[in-house]
């Protein structure tokens, strides 16, 4: 309880509706996704032969992607901890942490010397920050979501709860904004002498402005009910493996297919056509960005259209055409054609929209208020490291060994094809109420 007393003392909130939880939670989430992201952008574009300098371009590339699941392998043990302290403490005062830990590390990482500098230990601390990176992240999701949907009304939580959902693409426009600045008015050798730490100590600004958003929101109903009755569990996590050990087994499944298609998306993408296509930079950071834009729009129109019709027509529309993205992505890029390239990430951002605006209500509903947020962000982020935290390492290992994209394309058909049959299970199991 110290941490929730300290917070209070801090900034003293108010009472607050359920537009204005929503909205703070996609301003914080898409700071610290902003945080997340210029990782994967600088891993693509700078990060090789800055820290990785002693071996090839291809390895560079590979290794750069290496330190990037790194990210990943933290993640479940944030939202494993957060979530622990979000069911007995708040969910408010473990959002407050995560911002901080990610920002912290942020910065670390644009303050960081190069190997030029400090030799191997460059990449230890490189890989050392970007693990404190995954921590904050992972315990950021569920605390976002869990905020939007809680005070969220019965009819419009899938609505609401895609607020927070919005911020991946959110910030991913604003990561891609900045790189796309820093890329067209540097030349290389100054962003890769300086330029390429702009974006993360750019990131502290933002992280300010996010703690004073988030220090002035109410706690959760839901979570005031819990401990109105007393009924907070000593050891959620237990509880949550115990009691619903398959529903956390079957989200991570169904998060596995959109976020393996999803960091190709915003990752992968961008260092296989530079440098396997020879393709201008600013033209797929701009077609990315375009993209990035019709994610954002179609998450919340599809929550809502979930919210009036039913999770399952939309979550099946969408992980069934995820599956048809996953087929015919690298052929379409392959093709080295800007209309089909553009065609091929637009296509794939609606898909990614259909199904990842509505699963943060749907995640939500199958665990009880005391476990909610163990229960529902170990599910998401065991998904998060076996889909988007193989993906781009997996990606970059395939065609360097096959000179092909045609075995990533199976690999991506095939996570797909499990996430598709999970959701299908997942919505047959989904809790009638989220009390």
């Amino acid at each position: 309880m110290t941490i929730d007393r300290n917070l209070s003392e801090a900034v003293t909130p108010q009472r607050v509706r359920p537009l204005r939880v929503a909205t703070a939670s996609f301003i914080g989430t898409a700071i610290e996704w902003y945080d997340y992201f210029i990782y994967g952008m600088a891993a693509a574009i700078a990060f090789g032969p800055l820290f990785f300098p002693t071996v090839s371009p291809a390895a560079g590339t590979l290794a750069s992607f290496a330190t990037y699941s790194v990210g990943f392998a933290a993640r479940p043990i944030g939202g494993i901890v957060m979530g622990h302290f979000g069911d007995r403490v708040g969910r408010k005062s473990m959002l407050v942490i995560s911002l901080l830990t990610m920002g912290l590390a942020t910065v670390g990482i644009g303050l960081l010397p190069t190997y030029a500098t400090i030799g191997v230990w460059a990449p230890v601390l490189l890989v050392t920050l970007r693990f404190i990176q995954g921590l904050g992240v992972g315990g950021e999701w569920g605390g976002a979501v869990l905020m939007a949907v809680e005070h969220a009304p019965d009819r419009k939580k899938a609505f609401y709860g895609s607020f927070p959902q919005m911020g991946v693409p959110g910030g991913l426009i604003i990561a891609n904004l900045v790189f796309l600045g820093l890329t067209t008015n540097l030349s290389s050798d100054a962003f890769l002498s300086w330029g390429w730490r702009v974006p993360f100590l750019a990131s502290a600004v933002m992280v300010i402005a996010g703690l004073v958003i988030r220090l002035t929101v109410s706690e959760s109903p839901d979570f005031e009910a819990v401990k109105q009755t007393r009924t907070e569990q000593r050891m959620p996590l237990l509880v949550v493996l115990r009691e619903s050990w398959r529903e956390v087994s079957l989200s991570a499944g169904a998060f596995i297919g959109i976020n393996a298609i999803g960091y190709i998306f915003m990752a992968y993408l961008l260092a296989y056509t530079t440098a396997g296509l020879g393709l201008n930079r600013n033209l797929i950071l701009t077609f990315t960005l375009i993209a990035s834009f019709v994610w954002l729009v179609v998450i919340p129109w599809a929550s809502a259209y979930s919210d009036r019709n039913g999770k399952r027509g939309v979550l099946m529309v969408g992980s069934v055409g995820l599956v048809g993205c996953a087929v015919v992505l690298f052929p379409l890029v392959d093709t080295a054609e800007s209309p089909l390239i553009l065609l091929a990430l637009l296509v794939t951002a609606v898909f990614m929209g259909l199904v990842y605006g509505p699963i943060a209500a749907l995640f939500s509903g199958l665990f009880k208020a005391e476990v909610r947020y163990s229960g529902a962000s170990l599910g998401y982020q065991l998904g998060a490291i076996l889909g988007g935290g193989l993906a781009p390492t997996v990606a970059t290992a395939l065609y360097d060994n096959w000179k092909s994209t045609t075995p990533i394309t199976v690999y991506l058909t095939g996570v797909t094809l499990v996430s598709l049959a999970c959701v299908w299970v997942l919505m047959r199991r989904e809790r009638a109420d989220l009390t």
